[in-house]
């Protein structure tokens, strides 16, 4: 079946097609504001939403995709000041933890973004736009502000479908007597010297956080894109805001509005023992420490394990879960080393990511195939079912390291040879019928937090986990 994805803009689930199949489709997804470690609720959008970039790659051969880094943003001003560096001192470093924690997670090759625009470097553009957005009357210009003036839009609210008062109470608006409407946003603001500041048409200032993304999009991806994707927080106000920018920027013309983005993907929330996981209740997990903490991929097969528009509630249970999952499926292929077999995604895997992006089906699926794997005795079938289950998690970015490494983490080569070696004397202990012998071996491993399992293809270890 053709791919079907959920358009939160329709509330429908429609089939996709891009805009333009010789160039393939455009994807853009928000990214971090960089002042600090991101969370792992972060996280789940580059994860999931690079699933989607993997698989348009597959289906059109090639994918414009763009995830942004916010590096000018009141917080990143703050810890700047705080710390007496300037700006760049905050945003490079936590910068590059972002990108050094998304490739832990596996957010890396076809599940990346071969696009990052930062926001600094595209001022230009942004004072561009907004100077269109006051040309077309969309805009005004008060006491070294820029206001978008939000009933010059009859559509503003389409894509969150709030009523105005909602909207109002929803948005946190700032109180300002320079403002025509108490729900106009800012488009520029004013910069103190010892704010970061850029020259303007209406004095030294800095952009507000909306306009960002519309100007990074329209630089990259062009004035209409095929998804915009992002969490569901980001529904309201940026994402409504963003399409009211776009959108009164760019017209045919007759004057009618130019679709800035076809379909909008909104992400579910993390919540963590039964609460939504907040800085102001002191939940947060960062993702720079969960990778240390846990296996990365447990952490990416977690994400992934419940629908993406849902909430996914997040545990240590849930992580450690994970874990064990993956022990059975790389176990799985450890019990099939003897089979020579390339990756090929089998058709199932393909149809549930085609049904928006069914990721707890596709996970179901590479069970189901192990499964199998682990009961084949006929060598084709072996071969097979290697290949589709190797070719399944190449799809969603599992199952793609030795099982020799998933089962060594924190371990010396040397310490893997020796637990071997007790293993096989303890094999040969039980052809000797000297079970007093293998007892003790059985128990000596135990007593290390090795645990024996017994499959059809002889005796496996893994390490247990405290």
């Amino acid at each position: 079946m053709p791919l079907q994805l959920h358009n939160s803009l329709t509330r429908k689930v429609e089939a996709f097609a891009p805009l333009d199949p010789a160039a393939g489709p455009t994807l853009y997804l928000c990214g971090p504001t960089v002042y600090n470690f991101v969370h792992i609720g972060n996280a789940r959008g580059p994860v999931v939403f690079g699933v989607l970039a993997a698989l348009l790659r597959r289906r059109y051969g090639k994918l414009r995709y763009a995830r942004n880094i916010t590096d000018v943003d009141d917080k990143i001003n703050a810890a700047a000041k705080e710390q007496g560096v300037p700006i760049s001192t905050i945003t490079d470093r936590f910068a590059a933890a972002y990108r050094e924690d998304m490739a832990a997670l596996g957010v890396s090759g076809d599940f990346a973004p071969n696009l990052e625009p930062a926001a600094t470097a595209h001022i230009p553009q942004m004072i561009a736009m907004i100077q269109r957005l006051i040309d077309q009357g969309h805009a005004y210009a008060a006491e070294g502000h820029v206001l978008f003036a939000v009933d010059t839009f009859a559509e503003y609210g389409k894509l969150s479908r709030r009523d105005p008062e909602e909207m109002l109470a929803g948005a946190r608006v700032e109180v300002a007597p320079y403002k025509k409407n108490a729900g106009d946003f800012v488009l520029w603001k004013p910069s103190s010297d010892d704010l970061p500041g850029w020259d303007s048409p209406w004095g030294r200032g800095r952009p507000g956080w909306h306009i960002e993304c519309s100007a990074m999009a329209e630089a990259h991806l062009g004035e209409t894109i095929d998804i915009h994707a992002g969490g569901n927080d980001l529904m309201f106000p940026h994402h409504e805001n963003e399409v009211a920018q776009s959108e009164c920027t760019h017209k045919f013309a007759d004057g009618a509005h130019r679709t800035f983005a076809r379909w909008w993907m909104h992400n579910g929330m993390l919540n963590f023992d039964g609460g939504k996981m907040a800085k102001s209740v002191g939940n947060i997990q960062r993702v720079h420490e969960l990778v240390r903490r846990h296996p990365p991929e447990a952490l990416r097969y977690a994400l992934m394990s419940a629908h993406y528009r849902q909430p996914l509630e997040w545990s240590d249970g849930l992580v450690e879960q994970s874990i064990r999952t993956l022990d059975r499926l790389y176990g799985t292929l450890r019990d099939l080393a003897d089979v020579e077999a390339a990756a090929e995604i089998p058709d199932s895997i393909e149809a549930a990511l085609d049904d928006d992006l069914n990721t707890p089906q596709a996970l179901a699926e590479i069970a189901r195939l192990a499964g199998e794997a682990r009961k084949a005795t006929d060598a084709g079938e072996r071969r097979r079912l290697k290949s589709e289950l190797l070719g399944a998690g190449l799809a969603v970015g599992l199952l793609q390291q030795a099982p020799e490494a998933w089962f060594a983490r924190g371990a010396s080569g040397d310490d893997d040879a020796r637990i071997q070696a007790l293993v096989d004397e303890r094999n040969e202990a039980k052809k000797a019928r000297d079970f007093a012998r293998a007892d003790a071996i059985r128990k000596q491993l135990a007593d290390e937090g090795i645990l024996l399992e017994d499959t059809p293809q002889g005796v496996r270890w893994v390490r247990k986990r405290v």
